[in-house]
């Protein structure tokens, strides 16, 4: 049997949202059975034990008899783009439509690796601007834009995130001042700040904020008060954060009480 390329992309589409969706239930569940989920996603047990096998790969799970349990350091986690990708799109396309408000004729700005701002690559107008970014997805896409002048980092590609890190990347970012910077990460815990799962980008995204003369924070509201792995930077280092949703209000003075400055805006 072949496919068109299409088909192909659609099937392999199809098979990271159901790991995502398979994460999210391990999620709320904390345990569940193979039988379980072959019934959920009408797919067979031995198509649901290979998804497992390939997540506990991965590291977001470990399998149990009959079914499989999460795994509770998955802070730690670097999930692949092609999984991120079909994440709460319709929330992270929102953000990009938000943040390319802020995008103006003449701006030098940084675009990260999130899928947020590949969204909002995806959309930006074509109008002359320079883009600094760390993302090999980001790059390919301004590479459509006839007036936008791309720069990409370099460094070490990671495999799951397609994003370029290490001194390389670092250093390169060391040449160039910003006006804003565009970026997201793991999460945003109300009193350790801004966290990411991956070390190595979260020093590039520490990079990317001081030489920016302003920083805008593009996430969706199933990160806030949450931690990840390793630091990024502290509440009152972010100029904007842009968000779906408005905050609930215990949340909203929480983060008001540790940054006053912080416009935020959904």
């Amino acid at each position: 049997m072949s496919f068109s390329k299409g088909k192909e992309v659609e099937i392999v589409m199809l098979v990271a949202e159901r790991h995502q969706q398979i994460i999210q239930l391990l999620d709320e569940k904390k345990t569940i059975k193979v039988a379980e989920l072959s019934r959920f996603f009408s797919v067979t047990e031995e198509t649901i034990r290979r998804d497992l096998e390939k997540l506990e790969k991965e590291g977001f799970l470990k399998r149990s008899h009959g079914g499989a349990v999460l795994n509770e350091d998955k802070g730690k986690l670097d999930i692949p783009f092609e999984q991120r990708e079909v994440t709460n799109v319709e929330e992270k396309q929102k953000i990009a439509r938000m943040s390319i408000r802020y995008v103006h004729e003449g701006d030098r700005i940084i675009l990260d690796a999130s899928t947020t701002a590949w969204y909002m690559a995806k959309i930006i107008p074509d109008i002359p601007l320079t883009v600094v970014t760390n993302s090999l997805k980001v790059a390919a896409e301004l590479s459509k834009k006839e007036k936008i002048t791309a720069i990409c980092t370099g460094g070490t590609l990671l495999k799951n995130s397609l994003s370029f890190v290490g001194p390389l990347s670092v250093e390169s970012l060391d040449q160039y001042y910003v006006n804003k910077a565009f970026i997201s990460c793991k999460g945003l815990h109300l009193t350790r700040g801004f966290t990411e799962s991956n070390e190595q980008e979260a020093l590039v995204k520490r990079k990317m904020i001081e030489i920016s003369e302003q920083t805008y924070m593009m996430l969706d509201d199933s990160k806030i008060n949450i931690q990840a792995f390793a630091k990024l930077a502290k509440l009152e280092v972010v100029d904007h954060l842009l968000i779906n949703q408005p905050l609930e209000t215990n949340v909203l003075e929480e983060i008001m009480e540790h940054s006053p400055r912080l416009k935020i805006h959904s």
